[in-house]
């Protein structure tokens, strides 16, 4: 009985005295008495759950105690109204063999788990076919159980029902499992708990446990296949609630457990692990019941506008380097990693238990097939095991060894001897940190050719990787309060080591086509194995990741065992991998001192082709969708670019030459139009034929000679650009002032969001803007519709036939909860960064037609934008501009460049985006 485990019960209810004034209401006005009886009820549901509420409040992690609580008021409430309902409404008098009703609580109610605003599932049991009394009890409790305002999960069944249902449904079989005597006729709920046992599970446990993992892993899928990812559904999300109970339910399928810490006495899980079961459980339903109160409903996905409210009801604290919320999360996520180390083990162990039940019949049936032996090693069935218990504290340098051997060998590690390091883990100290050979082997495991992700993941789930590497523990579990970052640090770092491991085995040629290559020809496969390790390892230290990253890298290259040399392009890789991603996307590659920056840094094509391979990596890591063609083709410009700057010492071309080339080549590919680059391209400058690609100038002369030829000179057009992963739009357009900005609002009116930007005039004064576009999820447009669409809104804002302020303040941002987030906006002017043009990079919160916002300013504040280039990073966005001031110099004047600032920071303030949308 779960009233046992509840503490000063009637301050929850009393059910003794709801149940005297229900009598006297019934007493007092018979059937008329309904509503105030449903009063009565409410009013004991609602102080009952303010009562929890209160106990959660002062003890904010109480969630066994908060959640046994909450299905103990349920309990209550139910026993009332039956007792009501068959002592006052229907009493039964003379009652016959086929007037009995139990019922049984089931699910989450049934486990004694219930959040504030969880469902209620009862079944309700009746021995045959259901006479008219039992329909009346039924009908009428459910009736005054919703006119409370509970939900409502019920079913209504005979034994013979249950039974034939259990059988042909896992759900339901699932369901009745784990069923709980409420009230009504005991004798009638042990018989049918009986023969449930006895008809339907009895001889179908391997069959259950197949169902049940397979709807486990169908689930996991659902929720992104990751307990690091970082708005988690705390309820079905991998490495939450539905897995553990998911272990319960198979325990008590195959052993007919009562309850969780039963699971130890039939040798599935050790004490301890019961213990990090119990601690992970408890923490998860405290955090549901959290949300669930601040919300006001069943919410089950930890957001990110919850998570600081949940932190901060939890007592969680901001320290140096890490808030609150960091911290809140990085100890859920710790939590989930438990849940994923016992379940890891627990159903491996399952296994064995069946393999064991495996009888072998015929000419094998007594044959014993021995482990073969691998440097002591026990290995059978594809697993190797540690050969005795105190294996591990003779040697502890064995922790490393073991998981190194799995990843050559491409075993998979015993249950029992996971078990073992986890408990060994702590024999990992200074002496075994400092050992040549644990550092030889971890550094092999780390470099593996086989599977080290996979590898690396076992390891840092038994605490080893951590105990090892410290620096490495310091961010396991440890998220970034941001919505770019998909997942956790350690998660992240190791999903990188696969992708490197995978672009070295030539299996991401298509994406990766230059690191595929190069990886081959690095003089140090383990530099840059190391190098992918500590990219992030300083995050959360309350400084510079990256110079702080370099410092570790310091320290530990030369103990993993790496010389001079590699420890120098380790740490250089660890302080500079933010730098070819920043200039990629946030700089003109066209502009040469962009290039010769760039390369100042680099200074050698070894620095440059580790570069290039940690950038893709630690992109693709970042999580699903954050990788695509065009940041692809950016650092490739940008690699190829600088690798002939290196190689050659300075570009191989002048820009007479490369103009002159890209003519011939813009000719062959116009064919029989070949005449379209002196007749039209002439009357562009030599700075729009080094920016621009051959094929886009190849539309873009044929698209110039048609506006020239249409009465108001305007020309719109917009195609999906394979090669760019994009729509390319193309204005061309009689220059005027404020051109720019229009058509961004166009683009941004059609559901589009500006990722480039490159804006040229002719010398007859036409406009050629090339604007590259994807939608809100980072998708071309490609479809007629949608292509028509963007034009006919350009061709709207250019025209002024809408408003265009208005209009876009009402179009709400795609990631709403972003708002969660406090992104004070920042401005940074770069006079150094090009030798024709004043850089400006606006930092703001991501929100609809920030762009045209600042663009609009940057045309108020008599600005000449050449060229725009827009990154995001979940809710922030970085848009940088190349401009100049209406004579065509950079801006220098301090003066002028503050009343800049000034007006770009009240375009992009949450402030103005208010003002906006109240407009």
């Amino acid at each position: 009985m779960i009233a046992s485990r509840i503490p000063n019960q009637r301050e929850i209810i009393d059910r003794r005295a709801v149940a005297e004034s229900i009598a006297r209401a019934w007493a007092d006005g018979g059937e008329k008495s309904r509503k105030a009886i449903v009063a009565l009820l409410r009013d004991a549901l609602e102080n009952g759950r303010e009562e929890m509420a209160r106990r959660l409040a002062e003890k904010p992690s109480a969630g066994h105690e908060v959640t046994a609580g909450l299905a103990f008021l349920i309990d209550q409430l139910v026993r009332l109204i039956y007792d009501h309902t068959i002592e006052h409404v229907y009493p039964p008098g003379n009652r016959s063999s086929g007037e009995r009703l139990a019922m049984m609580a089931v699910g989450g109610y049934g486990r004694a788990e219930m959040a504030p605003h969880s469902d209620v599932d009862i079944s309700f049991i009746t021995p045959g076919k259901r006479v008219p009394w039992c329909e009346q009890v039924i009908e009428t409790m459910l009736y005054l159980l919703w006119d409370m305002g509970l939900t409502v999960g019920h079913s209504s069944r005979t034994i013979e029902d249950m039974l034939r249902l259990s059988r042909d449904d896992v759900t339901i079989r699932t369901a009745m499992l784990e069923g709980r005597y409420v009230w009504g006729d005991q004798d009638l709920y042990d018989e049918a708990a009986r023969r449930f046992l006895a008809e339907v599970v009895a001889g179908t446990e391997r069959e259950f446990v197949a169902d049940k993992l397979a709807e486990r892993d169908a689930r996991h899928k659902r929720m992104g296949d990751s307990r690091y990812v970082v708005e988690p559904n705390i309820k079905d999300g991998k490495g939450g609630l539905r897995d553990l109970q998911t272990l319960y339910w198979i325990g008590k399928y195959i052993h007919q457990v009562r309850s969780a810490s039963e699971l130890v006495d039939v040798g599935l899980l050790t004490a301890a692990e019961y213990r990090g079961f119990r601690r992970a459980e408890g923490f998860l339903l405290a955090v549901r019941s959290h949300m669930h109160l601040i919300t006001g409903r069943a919410e089950d996905r930890l957001t990110f506008d919850l998570q600081p409210q949940v932190a901060e009801r939890m007592s969680f604290a901001d320290r140096p380097g890490k808030s609150s919320v960091e911290r809140f999360m990085q100890y859920y996520f710790l939590q989930a990693k438990r849940v994923g180390s016992l379940t890891g083990v627990f159903l491996s162990h399952i296994d064995e238990t069946f393999a064991k039940r495996r009888r072998r019949t015929g000419l094998l049936a007594g044959f014993n097939a021995r482990p073969r032996i691998l440097k002591g090693y026990k290995v059978f069935g594809g697993k190797i095991a540690a050969p005795s218990d105190d294996w591990f504290r003779h040697d502890p340098v064995r922790l490393i060894e073991i998981f190194q051997l799995a990843e050559a060998e491409g075993l998979e590690i015993h249950p029992e001897t996971m078990r073992q390091a986890d408990r060994d883990s702590g024999l990992i100290r200074n002496k075994v940190r400092e050992d040549p050979r644990a550092n030889a082997l971890f550094l092999e495991l780390l470099s593996g050719r086989n599977n080290p992700e996979m590898v690396l993941r076992w390891m840092n789930e038994t605490g080893v990787f951590g105990r090892f590497v410290p620096d490495f523990a310091r961010v396991n579990a440890q998220m970034q309060f941001d919505m770019y970052h998909h997942y956790t640090v350690d998660e992240h770092t190791i999903r990188a080591i696969g992708l490197l491991n995978q672009i070295e085995k030539g299996e991401h040629k298509q994406d990766h086509p230059r690191s595929t290559r190069m990886i081959q020809r690095l003089a140090s496969r383990r530099a840059i194995y190391v190098a992918v390790l500590l990219h992030d390892i300083a995050k959360g230290r309350g400084g510079d990741h990256s110079v702080l990253g370099g410092e570790v890298a310091e320290e530990l290259c030369p103990r993993f065992g790496l010389n001079d040399n590699e420890t120098d392009l380790v740490a250089w890789l660890v302080r500079q991998h933010l730098l070819m991603s920043a200039t990629a996307f946030k700089r003109d590659l066209t502009d040469p001192k962009t290039i010769e920056d760039f390369v100042g840094v680099v200074q050698s094509q070894e620095r440059l082709r580790n570069l290039m391979i940690l950038t893709a990596v630690d992109i693709r890591a970042v999580g699903p969708g954050v990788w695509n063609s065009w940041k692809g083709q950016l650092l490739g410009e940008l690699y190829d670019a600088a690798q002939e700057r290196l190689r050659l010492g300075h570009v191989r071309q002048g820009r007479e030459h490369r103009v002159a080339a890209k003519k011939d080549a813009v000719r062959e590919l116009l064919g029989e139009q070949a005449d379209l680059v002196e007749e039209c391209g002439t009357l562009l400058d030599d700075s729009y034929w080094v920016a621009e690609p051959e094929d886009v100038i190849v539309r873009n002369l044929v698209q110039y000679k048609l506006a020239r030829e249409i009465e108001d000179h305007l020309s719109i057009h917009c195609e999906f650009y394979e090669a760019r992963g994009a729509t390319l739009v193309s204005v061309i357009a009689a220059d005027h002032p404020g051109l720019f900005y229009r058509i961004a609002g166009g683009i941004h009116l059609a559901g589009g969001n500006i990722i480039d930007a490159r804006i040229h005039t002719s010398k007859t004064g036409y406009a050629v803007d090339n604007f590259l576009v994807q939608d809100p999820l980072g998708k071309p447009f490609r479809e007629e519709r949608q292509l028509e669409r963007l034009e006919q809104s350009i061709g709207d804002a250019l025209a002024n036939r809408i408003e265009l302020v208005p209009k876009l303040a009402q179009r709400p941002l795609p990631r709403s909860r972003s708002k969660a987030f406090d992104v004070r906006p920042r401005v940074v002017f770069d006079n150094k960064a090009s030798n024709r043009f004043t850089v400006i990079e606006v930092n703001a919160r991501d929100r609809p037609a920030l762009l045209n916002r600042l663009a609009r300013t940057l045309f108020e504040s008599q600005l000449v934008v050449h060229s725009a280039h827009i990154t995001n990073y979940g809710e922030r966005a970085a848009d940088t501009f190349y401009v100049t001031d209406l004579t065509g110099g950079k801006v220098e004047s301090k003066t002028r460049l503050a009343k800049i600032e000034a007006a770009l920071l009240g375009s992009a303030s949450d402030e103005r985006q208010a003002e906006l949308e109240e407009a």
